[in-house]
């Protein structure tokens, strides 16, 4: 739809505080759809923290990590010999940085090719449909509006007793641009975040050592998936101290030692280390907002409270992304802010919540959309499990790269799909016939009845849904 002509002096349609993932997205599709948008963002780049210091800057260094460590160990396999390898830490990190860099300007692009404002600086509400701006010039600039959306985002938080200074005891930011590969690197969690930062320094030649206060990694995913993810990344090097809580990090002439209480022996043991990456969550930002002043309801940690419609307990605000409930993912706030600004339009925007999926980066991949087997049982649906190993993918073993396998829960009675969970090769790209599956109610026969090319790794997610229904025919 072409962009409507609008007065200048006319209060905007929808005024958006944030422009990472969610904010510009919205912004974009707002004024797809006519409306005069305005968006708000203090760092004066867009893209948020996913594009400048989050997904796409850790994707660029997995990747490179990734070349190098099939250079050292994988490429004597299929008979490449390399002599002399080596790395330049600063090249890698220009070629991340030139990344970031080419999207960022590449979205501001976008707000003029559809005509929204852009005004660099960090909103505050100060009333129904009033935004102040700081400006990053110095000056202030007071935006009127019909309606607000907070779309500010996530930042990394910590635990007691540990103080991030971002040189030596660092959040995913710091990680991203530590000056050498530290010898040794502490993980503080063991997230997302934590392990796909863990296999880039792990390749690259850094011990590490994961410290997860839980019994397992990746709490969130399947157990079996989680369980099988932790074995193969034991087999790359890593170490991991489940059920420890660490209490303190101390800096010493050598580096830094940790110390950690473990929670099944009782007592206390330290680690040391040149390099500890806290990576215990993230909280939102709802800071310095004047959301208190203008009213807006909030949960304990700081989230907006929102109903279906993302609408906030004031009438005209709105909120979507990180700073409400759900997982902090980048897409899911992509969803979310399309689907807003298509009700503020008069359409019915609306986001599938059991459709939405995630993806561990590191290298086997590990992805997954829907209920997992514990969630299932919790609720006392009865499911028929299928699974298949990469083992037994032609593709896979070709490429000698077969680790992990692709798990299929589906309903006991129509044989819908419930949940998809996966660890292995590129599987962060096989999920999404697995969303789309899901979206569209599939049951495992349909996906099991679709041909697949052969051979490739799609193939083990045929299998898997053959083996929710029926049988496989390669295992």
């Amino acid at each position: 739809m072409a962009t409507r002509a609008f007065c200048a002096g006319a209060p905007d349609d929808v005024v958006i505080v944030g422009g990472g993932p969610g904010g510009y997205v919205a912004a974009i599709k707002a004024a797809q759809l006519g409306l005069k948008v305005t968006c708000v963002e203090k760092r004066g780049t867009l893209g948020g923290t996913c594009l400048n210091v989050g997904c796409i800057p850790s994707k660029a260094l997995l990747h490179a990590s990734h070349m190098y460590h099939d250079a050292e160990h994988t490429f004597k396999y299929h008979g490449i010999n390399v002599e002399g390898l080596s790395y330049d830490w600063d090249v890698v990190q220009g070629s991340k940085d030139k990344a970031v860099s080419g999207l960022t300007s590449g979205i501001e692009m976008l707000f003029k090719k559809n005509k929204v404002n852009y005004v660099k600086g960090e909103g505050t509400i100060t009333g129904p449909g009033k935004v102040e701006v700081a400006t990053l010039d110095g000056g202030k600039e007071t935006l009127s509006c019909k309606n607000i959306i907070i779309a500010t985002g996530s930042e990394p938080s910590t635990i007691p007793g540990v103080v991030i200074d971002e040189e030596k005891v660092v959040s995913s930011t710091g990680a991203l641009a530590l000056k050498e590969v530290p010898k040794k690197l502490i993980l503080i969690g063991g997230g997302v975040i934590g392990l796909e930062m863990g296999s880039v320094y792990a390749r690259m030649g850094s011990e590490v050592t994961c410290v997860e206060f839980l019994d397992r990694i990746l709490p969130t995913e399947d157990h079996e998936v989680s369980k099988t993810f932790m074995n193969v990344l034991k087999k790359q090097g890593f170490t991991f101290k489940l059920k420890h809580a660490v209490k303190g990090v101390e800096y010493g002439a050598d580096g830094l030692t940790v110390t950690a209480e473990d929670l099944k022996k009782s007592d206390t043991v330290s680690l040391d280390a040149d390099i500890v990456l806290v990576a215990t969550g993230r909280r939102p930002n709802t800071e310095n907002l004047g959301l208190e002043a203008a009213g807006v309801a909030m949960d304990k940690i700081g989230r907006v409270i929102t109903d279906d419609h993302f609408k906030t307990n004031v009438e005209g605000i709105y909120a979507i992304g990180d700073v409400i409930a759900g997982p902090m993912l980048a897409h899911k706030a992509e969803e979310e802010g399309i689907a807003c600004v298509e009700m503020l339009a008069g359409l019915g925007g609306h986001v599938n919540y059991d459709t939405i999926p995630g993806v561990v980066y590191t290298h086997p991949e590990v992805a997954s959309v829907g209920k997992t087997e514990q969630a299932l049982k919790e609720e006392g649906i009865k499911y028929n499990v299928g699974k298949f190993p990469f083992g037994a993918n032609s593709r896979a073993r070709t490429n000698n790269d077969s680790d992990g396998l692709v798990k299929f829960l589906a309903c006991a009675e129509t044989d819908r799909i419930l949940g998809i969970h996966m660890v292995g090769p590129n599987v962060g790209e096989l999920i999404a016939e697995g969303v789309l599956a899901m979206e569209y109610g599939a049951s495992s026969e349909d996906v099991a009845r679709t041909c697949h090319a052969h051979p490739t790794l799609s193939e083990a997610f045929k299998e898997a849904a053959m083996a929710a229904y029926d049988k496989p025919i390669h295992f």
